[in-house]
């Protein structure tokens, strides 16, 4: 018998630098929790209107699932931010946050708050709330933090003190002129260090449409994504040559060059991969789960991009010499054929086990209904969604592959 533990992101953070939604690193958002299973509560961002949904809250997982998608249907139609984080308020347990760099910011729900304000004479305003609605309006410089410590995690009690120590951090660092994805990472190192929500999650630049993916959250069921205060990578600063923990626990000089390598924590990595640079991408790797391909593949086609543009051979070609050299190890070579490039969405996708000639992505048998997928049609990231499907209608794939068995 499996069973699938429930989780919630504890922390939910949603930040607005630039209220017009001209610079390309003026709004992001984010989640994390000390929970198993985080993909449950990965973030679901709009590439065409610039929004992000993020959900949490210790109710049942399938109201939950409703408070997404009627929060969906309300931006998808044109609502504000406040207006469509009210829906939580119809399911019980629930916490809904969403935003974007012109719409504003709102939670609705169960949720325990701050809500940061910064005026253009450098006035820094820090308002506790707690459940309801929080807003901040759309044209405002500021951000909504929710944050509460998960059972089980060493660090209890910590949660309220940090939740306001953060909100304050924030708000100094939009008076200073800092961007919100550079923000977003001191967030998840402050959190991740004082209140030991330490788990990926993720976050999105609301404002350039890129993603962290599932570079933080967990491969498998009943485990916790990647610890955002420890070591991601190390990266060699001359020619650009890198490793993923842990494999990079092996190298303290580039094997290229003889470079000393730096030390990339999960937040830092966090905050290179969603700054808008005109480089960053998103990376998703199907058809293994050993020990360290993701990472060292997310590295690899990154860093081939950086040097080549979105150029499937030169990516293949880049991974095939890593694997030659040792750095990746239990997978086949790749061809061309095998990268999944979506340029204007700056993502790569990477097929360890190819697919059928003509394929255009992994097919998807869901139990759920065509109109749901069609409201989030245009995300970027509906995986985020069809990981909660997963899970919430996991008594029907038991039921599916209990039938397969016999």
């Amino acid at each position: 018998m499996l069973v699938v533990n429930t989780s919630a992101a504890t922390m939910n953070v949603v930040i607005i630098t630039d209220p017009t939604g001209k610079d390309p690193n003026g709004a992001a958002a984010g989640s994390m929790s000390f929970a198993e299973n985080m993909f449950q509560s990965t973030f679901i961002m709009s590439k065409e209107k610039n929004f992000a949904v993020l959900s949490g809250g210790e109710g049942n997982q399938t109201p939950r699932l409703g408070a997404i998608v009627k929060t969906l249907e309300l931006l998808e139609n044109g609502a504000t931010a406040a207006d469509a984080a009210s829906a939580a308020n119809s399911f019980s347990g629930i916490r809904i946050m969403t935003g974007g760099p012109t719409i504003g910011a709102a939670v609705g729900g169960s949720f325990d708050v701050y809500v940061v304000t910064v005026d253009n004479n450098g006035t820094i305003t820090v308002t506790p709330a707690s459940g309801g609605l929080a807003v901040l309006p759309p044209g405002q410089k500021g951000a909504i933090i929710h944050l509460r410590n998960t059972h089980g995690n060493p660090q209890y009690g910590t949660a309220e003190r940090v939740r306001q120590e953060t909100a304050v951090m924030i708000g100094k660092m939009i008076r200073d002129g800092y961007p919100a994805t550079d923000i977003m990472g001191e967030v998840f190192k402050e959190v991740s260090n004082d209140a030991g929500e330490k788990y990926g999650g993720g976050a999105v630049n609301l404002a350039s449409s890129i993603t962290t993916g599932d570079m933080f959250t967990p491969s498998d069921l009943n485990e916790t994504g990647f610890p955002m205060n420890e070591p991601y990578s190390k990266i060699c600063p001359t020619c650009g040559w890198s490793s993923a923990y842990s494999g990079a626990e092996d190298y303290q000089t580039c094997p290229l060059d003889g470079t000393d390598l730096k030390t990339i924590y999960a937040y830092d990595a966090l905050v290179n991969t969603i700054t808008s640079t005109g480089e960053g991408i998103s990376v998703s790797i199907y058809g293994t789960d050993a020990a360290g391909i993701s990472e060292t593949t997310r590295e690899i086609v990154q860093y081939s991009v950086k040097q080549n543009g979105y150029n499937a051979a030169k990516i293949a070609q880049d991974i095939n010499s890593n694997i030659n050299n040792g750095l990746l190890v239990g997978v086949n070579y790749v061809e061309a054929k095998d990268i999944n490039i979506r340029e204007n969405s700056r993502a790569v996708g990477v097929y360890y086990k190819a697919l059928p000639d003509k394929r255009t992505s992994p097919p998807w048998d869901l139990p759920i209904s065509s109109s749901v997928l069609n409201i989030v049609g245009n995300m970027q990231t509906a995986l985020g969604l069809i990981l909660v499907v997963l899970v919430l209608f996991r008594s029907t794939l038991l039921t599916s592959f209990m039938k397969k068995r016999r």
